[in-house]
Order: C-alpha cells, then sequence, then structure tokens
C-alpha cells in the first residue's frame, strides 16, 4: 500500500467508518431459531460448547445481539465449508 491510501485508511477509522464487506470474506448468515435448535440437536451440544465470535468483529452484521448464532461460509478449491459461531463479549 502506498503512504496515501494508508493515511486514508487512518482517516477513516478516527471516523469509526469500516469497509463491511470484502471479496474475499466468507459469508456470515445469522441462523433462525428453528435452525439453532436443530444444529444443536444434530451435533449433540449446547450453545456454550460453540467457537465464540467478538461482538465487535467487523465481519458481523448491523444488529446482532449476544447469543446469536452465525453459520459461516467458506469457499476454498470449489468447495464450501460451514463454520458455526455465537456471538459473545
Amino acid at each position: 500500500m502506498d503512504r496515501y491510501t494508508i493515511a486514508l485508511l487512518k482517516v477513516l477509522n478516527l471516523f469509526n467508518i469500516h469497509f463491511k464487506m470484502h471479496i474475499l470474506q466468507p459469508k456470515h448468515i445469522k441462523l433462525k431459531q428453528e435452525e439453532v435448535d436443530k444444529l444443536l440437536i444434530d451435533l449433540n451440544i449446547s450453545t456454550g460448547q460453540l467457537p465464540k465470535i467478538k461482538i465487535t468483529d467487523t465481519a458481523l452484521p448491523e444488529g446482532c445481539n449476544m447469543g446469536d448464532i452465525f453459520k459461516i461460509e467458506r469457499k476454498v478449491d470449489g468447495k464450501t465449508t460451514f463454520y458455526y459461531r455465537v456471538v459473545a463479549v
């Protein structure tokens, strides 16, 4: 990156402007309660056993709350893999 790009990013950061979506960022999908119940039963786990994602993570969409569960879709070499995270502090 050149110095002008770095300076612009610093200014945007001062005003709390973040780029929410990027072409390389995996898709984050908030699960509905029915999907959460089915997931927990299928995996035979509780919500507390899921890996955590911080509520301040910029990949999360606006308006998510603590305890929401997200399905993260990653595509590598044409293969799609799903990961699950619970929103935490």
